[in-house]
């Protein structure tokens, strides 16, 4: 018997589903979603009602031809539509493929065409880029407004109806599927070091293990409420938020996106009781003083003891990524650890700390990489779609996921984060690719060589920065770096744009053919602030 057969067994009889309605009949009037919008009231749905109108959405995709497997693009802000697509696309077996609203018709077409998208759910404010990208989808459906906003956008230029259309309708049930814990039921995409951003598949199987484990982790129960700030098309909002608060039996509260302004109102309004932290949003309240709050739980990175006694909250120390599914290191409230610890691996992951270059695992005061095993489909994300060769270079032949994250092996096992890759930059939360930002520049004619580095930021952590190699050393400057911002403003989202263009003679170099990016990084933080 293979592993995955094993581990998907705790599982048999269950799917996404399975576990919406285990909620709708032993907690029916329950609140599960409430959406705070812009402006305007909010709007709670219970669990029953949540599920019935997941129904209708199931039974309004299934009259528009959507069938077990078939891709469905979302492209949308958080907004109740974009949830209830998402699992209404799971009823029915198909797959939500929620991709970045900050892109451009170049990458949406990417993320559509790459995943098979047979239809298209939007918001009026990117209704025409999402046709521009894709206009041959088979159909297409916009909603209201732009998440509790009036739409100011002319309506699309094509036929589409409106997402209300798929709550306002009397169409028979949608069929039922054997549950399948390795059934796809979701698609993100994260970027990484490769030139083109992966399309990390999710199963039922991810969502029912996160379900499991993700209460536990960060102790949550029924009757808890987590806030969503964090965009859904990310894995935090729909794995570490939605299926976690989905095990607990909890409340979720989404908002559009993160409003400094509305921080404290919202949680003090819904008595909230875990958020997700990133240090955006502690630096965006800093200047705010702490009102008693209700919040147990802050889920950050690291342990930082400053945090929870400014916030007068518990802050849990949780790692993960898209291809984990869920926090595979986290801290445990029984223990103490030291400052800017990670804690340690969760049940249900293997880990080991090895040498980048060695494969050797590290003794406790070396920095090594972090690799992990699990189940693919269960613990671990199933596989990037289409893409065998980034499996192959994801996994090693032992099933270790090689995660790319440096750390600091401590004492007692405890890590401390250390470095990414060099070709992967974090801005402002969002994952970044170097070398896709370097293949961009490359397309502008005058261009030698380019490397790109993250250079630091207060805000955003990370803003992307090129040095660039001019093919002729008499062209201008000024009209080159003019000619790079403009083809990668075209050609890729904003948080990708280099914000800043350094000419360079040559390069700096760690080997004979590797630059040396740690110390462009270096002259990119000596030079003034952008």
């Amino acid at each position: 018997m293979q592993q995955a057969e094993i581990d998907a067994f705790q599982f048999v009889g269950q799917d996404i589903p399975w576990l919406l309605n285990h909620w709708a009949a032993a907690a029916p009037d329950r609140p599960f979603l409430v959406w705070e919008p812009r402006s305007g009231e909010d709007r709670t749905w219970t669990y029953r009602q949540f599920v019935d109108d997941v129904e209708k959405v199931a039974s309004a995709l299934v009259a528009r031809g959507v069938k077990l497997g078939d891709k469905v693009l979302i492209h949308a802000e958080n907004c109740p539509e974009a949830v209830l697509a998402w699992y209404g696309c799971a009823r029915i077996g198909a797959v939500g493929v929620t991709t970045n609203t900050r892109s451009v018709a170049a990458e949406i077409n990417y993320f559509a065409t790459h995943t098979g998208c047979v239809g298209a759910i939007t918001q009026p404010q990117f209704a025409a880029v999402v046709n521009e990208a894709v206009p041959d989808l088979g159909w297409f459906v916009v909603t209201a407004d732009d998440s509790g906003i009036a739409a100011t956008a002319e309506p699309v230029d094509r036929p589409h109806d409106g997402f209300d259309q798929l709550l306002e309708h009397d169409l028979p049930e949608a069929p039922r599927h054997t549950p399948d814990p390795l059934l796809p039921a979701g698609i993100l995409f994260t970027s990484g070091t490769t030139s083109r951003p992966k399309a990390v598949v999710h199963t039922h199987g991810n969502a029912l293990w996160a379900a499991k484990v993700g209460p536990q982790n960060i102790d949550m129960d029924e009757g808890d409420v987590y806030l969503i700030y964090l965009p859904f098309f990310h894995v935090n909002a729909q794995s570490w938020s939605i299926w976690t608060t989905l095990g607990a039996g909890g409340t979720v509260i989404l908002q559009p996106k993160f409003s400094a302004s509305k921080f404290w109102e919202v949680i003090l309004k819904h008595k909230v009781t875990h958020i997700s932290l990133i240090p955006f949003v502690f630096k965006a309240v800093a200047p705010q003083p702490i009102p008693d709050h209700t919040v147990k739980v802050g889920v950050f990175g690291l342990i930082m003891p400053e945090l929870v006694d400014w916030l007068k909250m518990r802050v849990v120390a949780a790692y993960g990524m898209t291809e984990t599914v869920i926090h595979a290191v986290r801290d445990n409230k029984f223990e103490r650890y030291p400052r800017l610890a990670m804690g340690r691996v969760a049940p249900g992951y293997e880990m080991i700390v090895v040498d980048p270059e060695t494969k050797e695992i590290v003794k406790e005061g070396e920095i090594g990489e972090i690799w992990l095993r699990g189940t693919r489909g269960i613990q671990l994300f199933l596989e990037y779609y289409d893409n065998e060769e980034a499996n192959n270079k994801a996994f090693n032949a032992d099933g270790w996921l090689q995660t790319g994250d440096l750390v600091l092996l401590g004492p007692d096992g405890n890590l401390e984060y250390r470095d990414r890759d060099k070709d992967a930059l974090k801005v402002g939360g969002e994952n970044v690719s170097a070398r896709e930002v370097e293949d961009q520049v490359r397309t502008v004619p005058g261009i030698a060589d380019v490397a790109v580095v993250g250079k630091s930021h207060e805000m955003l952590d990370q803003v992307a920065v090129a040095f660039v190699v001019k093919a002729d050393p008499n062209q201008d400057d000024d009209e080159l770096a003019a000619a790079i911002i403009a083809a990668c403003k075209t050609n890729l989202a904003d948080f990708k744009v280099p914000r800043a263009v350094y000419f360079v003679d040559d390069f700096p170099k760690a080997t004979l053919d590797k630059v040396a990016k740690n110390e462009l990084r270096e002259i990119a933080d000596a030079h003034p602030s952008v």
